[in-house]
């Protein structure tokens, strides 16, 4: 711990654990996970994972982008029995999951968060997003909702709208007040105050005041509601008990398979994505070691579902709100973590005050900005074919799972590349010639420049010498440029601070949209001898 730095961790730590203790039982409460998996896991990734190595500002814990697999292993675990064996049964598919991502760390497999394409990616979230809302909506009404897809779940909530019970509703409905309502006011201290803390402060009164703690009934306008401690949040009595020990009787089964694959693809691929993200909000533009964070997350993984926790990944809105809050090293994630234990040793009563349709609304915001408007617009202007492979995979996904709707993505992605020229030939072999003027290095992309194949242009870039201070990517015979490609490149560049890379060799390609990312393909009559 650097002394120098230890009072700004201190304290955007602590902030960060106001809003992760809310989350963190939200997102187990979603996941089929006894409420208290999601504290665990927040805990592991914060201590272990500031021990091992992680990346510098990241914060480790339990991520709304895992729910519907956390959910779908535990249901489908279950085999017709008790939740709770599916629990113990998802506990040891997190346990593998973890030592694959452990594997995959170690064959340095970190770049795969290099490759995937942002649309496909985000298509991928959106549909997690309307998976969530749909579950959790039925929640905050203060209804048990007969279906269990999520169209299916879609289709139900006007029928839940109908039965609601009024103060479980108005619960929810002061908690999704607060939390679209709090980043619109002009006030400074308004943008310093964690929503999901403020909600916590204005709902557990009123659950109080409700009196849900307690069995009864009551009246309104002619009809009979029925309230009690099934609309709280419930917890052990220690920390010790909380612990789950892993089932490992079905780990061979297909089931057992399908979902250590996604855990470890889908969680592998969030947490780089936010590393990578997170690195180029730091305010030093330090760069992590994908590699190692990956180690780092693999290994609090294991331990994590050994003990009865959910799975993690380095979490982008939490690690932003640590950044925002002045963090200057790992160790704000490590004080996160302290916190949370201090939380659930000392203050289990307390935690079990919360109502459930409070955390549902958090939820339902988080679903909400994961399936927001502007993201179907903003894939529409980067490009149509864009906006194809953001609806294509958030529409599979919802009709299928996670593993097939990224899969369709990225097939459709492909087949896009190849009607618009790509050489099939070169989808997975980088051609770069190379030659150096001076401090100038001159990287001249052949054939294609895709998703596919850009890792071998990505460590041609990350292998130039200290002495090259300039970088021309030139694509004049590249007869397809993904937008992955170019927001890469972009993303790359704004992390260099003493070095400059240009973008060359556009003028003969014609852009898929207006935007500046867009994908270029080069005309048949434009080929450069």
């Amino acid at each position: 711990m650097n002394p120098a730095t230890w009072k700004s961790d201190l304290t955007s730590g602590f902030l960060v654990f106001l809003i992760a203790l809310p989350l963190c039982l939200g997102i187990s409460m979603a996941s089929g996970f006894p409420p208290v998996a999601g504290i665990l896991t927040a805990i592991v990734g914060g201590i272990l994972g500031t021990v091992l190595g992680s990346a510098t500002l990241t914060i480790k814990g339990p991520a709304a982008g895992l729910i519907v697999i956390a959910l779908g292993a535990v249901t489908e675990l279950s085999n017709g029995g008790s939740m709770a064996d599916g629990y113990r049964r998802a506990l040891a598919v997190g346990v593998v999951a973890g030592a694959l991502q452990v594997v995959l760390a170690v064959s340095r497999a970190g770049v795969i968060g290099e490759l995937m394409p942002s649309s496909v990616v985000h298509g991928m979230l959106a549909a997690i997003g309307v998976i969530i809302i749909s579950k959790q909506t039925h929640t905050l009404l203060g209804v048990s909702p007969e279906g269990k897809e999520p169209l299916h779940l879609l289709a139900e909530i006007p029928h839940s709208l109908m039965q609601l019970n009024p103060e479980v509703f108005l619960i929810g409905l002061v908690a999704l007040a607060i939390l679209f309502g709090l980043p619109l006011l002009k006030f400074k201290w308004a943008k310093k105050l964690p929503g999901p803390m403020v909600v916590l402060a204005v709902t557990v009164p009123l659950g109080i005041l409700f009196d849900l703690a307690d069995e009864h009934v009551y009246s309104l306008a002619g009809h009979v509601y029925h309230i009690g401690p099934k609309f709280l949040i419930r917890l052990p009595g220690s920390l010790f008990s909380a612990m789950a020990f892993p089932d490992f009787s079905m780990i061979t089964s297909a089931v057992s398979i399908k979902y250590i694959v996604m855990f470890t693809l889908v969680g592998s691929i969030e947490s780089l994505l936010s590393v990578i993200a997170v690195d180029s909000l730091d305010p030093e533009k330090r760069t992590s070691n994908l590699n190692r964070d990956l180690l780092a997350t693999g290994l609090a993984n294991t331990v994590a579902a050994a003990v009865g926790g959910l799975p993690m990944i380095s979490e982008i809105v939490r690690s932003k709100a640590n950044i925002d809050a002045g963090a200057k090293s790992s160790s704000s994630n490590l004080f996160h973590g302290l916190f949370l234990l201090i939380s659930v040793a000392a203050l289990p009563g307390l935690l079990q005050q919360i109502p459930l349709a409070a955390l549902a609304a958090m939820l339902i915001y988080t679903g909400s900005r994961l399936a927001a408007p502007h993201e179907f617009k903003h894939a529409y202007h980067v490009g149509p074919e864009q906006l194809l492979l953001f609806v294509t995979t958030m529409m599979v996904t919802l009709m299928t799972d996670l593993l097939v709707g990224v899969g369709v993505g990225l097939i459709l992605k492909v087949v896009l590349h190849l009607k618009n020229g790509a050489p099939l030939a070169s989808l997975f072999r980088t051609v770069v010639a190379e030659r150096r003027e001076g401090d100038t290095l001159h990287l001249e992309v052949g054939d294609s420049a895709v998703f596919t194949n850009y890792l071998g242009l990505s460590q041609r870039l990350k292998s130039a010498d200290d002495s090259v201070r300039r970088i021309v990517v030139d694509f004049r015979n590249s007869w397809v440029v993904d937008h992955t490609v170019l927001h890469k490149l972009e993303s790359l560049s704004h992390r260099w601070s003493d070095r400059e890379l240009v973008i060359a060799g556009l003028d003969n390609h014609v852009p898929m949209s207006e935007h500046h990312l867009a994908a270029r393909k080069r005309l048949r009559r434009s080929a450069v001898a």
